[in-house]
């Protein structure tokens, strides 16, 4: 990948969690005020899917050459941070829920349930959608997980079996997770068709402008609210409703093919950025180094530290103060989280290719009767 344009994704991805920060920090209970490009939040969302999809072709292309090593990097980008993730969130929510109440809005219960739910990824199968206590955002990183399967399968399992795996694959996801697969499969399609790589810079500037350009009248224009009503009067409201992080797939749609576009060109200009984006490579990589992180973790620490300083929403120190611990909160949990995976996945793969060379040993054993 190209050194600018891999500095270009690490700074959309972060800047894509501040978004999703911005959009969840929206509380009058917090700030009176509207925080700035508040509403761009979901539209984050799908962004992180296409540029998944995309880093996920081009390691699997590039480093990750056999399902070991791709399933043991999955695994340890996953789990390395779901895992304190879910611990922490019931934690959090245990101390702040009796000093702000009526800032907890969200399902203190059931807990084996919404623990169980949550780490085997089965929280938003099908029309079931079990919120994992405060963490609201974990929604996007079950699908995320399930994407991340279906594209193991399509790469490494033999051609005959591949076609019933992807077909039990969908038989335990459901219609939720698969109606927004489209938008996390564009930054495949976009690693891998050749023929943008190779069109001219002026035709990748004007798709830069124009994506830009759309994205924002997107969300100015309102231009969503259209399809949603589509949707729901296609559908009936009580099944819009029951897709929940799914209904505005139409929306979600359209979106993608803008970040599309955009990916697009600014892949074919990234040499003519090279002098800028190689300037801030350092602090960028240093904070896309703690976005996992940050998009994870931040509403269960936000409604923390809002519980713990219990400030006036009438001016916005409140709010900066929260963000500023919340921040900091997330620097320290990355500490041992999404710095420490690189460490967790060499132990997965190893034992991993144990299991493996024990199933090829007894495989043999038995050919041999």
């Amino acid at each position: 990948m190209n050194k600018s344009f891999s500095i270009y994704l690490d700074l959309v991805r972060f800047t894509a969690a501040c978004l999703v920060y911005l959009w969840h920090s929206n509380k009058r209970l917090l700030m009176v005020d509207v925080p700035p490009a508040a509403s761009f939040g979901h539209s984050a969302v799908v962004v992180f899917f296409v540029l998944s999809g995309y880093v996920i072709a081009y390691v699997t292309d590039q480093k990750e050459k056999d399902w070991a090593s791709y399933a043991a990097s999955r695994l340890s980008r996953v789990y390395s941070v779901a895992v304190p993730t879910l611990l922490l969130t019931v934690l959090l929510d245990a101390i702040g829920r009796p000093l702000f109440p009526a800032l907890y809005t969200y399902p203190f219960d059931q807990f084996a349930l919404r623990t169980l739910g949550s780490l085997l990824m089965l929280n938003e199968v099908w029309l079931v959608s079990i919120t994992s206590f405060s963490n609201v955002p974990y929604w996007s990183i079950a699908f995320e997980s399930w994407y991340y399967i279906i594209f193991g399968v399509a790469m490494f399992v033999p051609k005959p079996w591949r076609a019933p795996a992807l077909l039990a694959c969908g038989l335990i996801i459901g219609p939720k997770i698969l109606l927004l697969l489209p938008v996390w499969w564009a930054g495949v399609w976009l690693y891998r068709w050749r023929w943008l790589a190779q069109t001219s810079q002026a035709f990748c500037g004007c798709l830069v402008v124009l994506s830009v350009l759309g994205i924002v009248g997107y969300h100015e224009l309102a231009i969503y609210k259209a399809p949603a009503l589509w949707t729901e009067q296609w559908l009936g409201t009580p099944l819009y409703e029951k897709l929940s992080f799914a209904k505005l797939f139409l929306d979600d749609y359209l979106l993608a093919m803008l970040v599309f576009c955009n990916f697009a060109g600014v892949r074919g200009i990234a040499d003519s950025l090279a002098p800028l984006l190689l300037r801030i490579e350092r602090p960028v990589r240093w904070l896309a180094g703690y976005t996992f992180t940050l998009y994870l973790l931040h509403q269960p620490l936000l409604l923390f530290w809002a519980a713990v300083i219990r400030g006036r929403p009438e001016t916005p120190v409140y709010w900066v103060e929260v963000t500023v611990l919340t921040a900091l909160s997330v620097v320290a949990v990355g500490q041992v989280t999404e710095s420490r995976r690189h460490a967790l996945r060499l132990v997965i793969e190893r034992q991993l290719r144990r299991a493996q060379l024990h199933w090829r040993s007894r495989r043999a054993a038995n050919a041999a009767f």
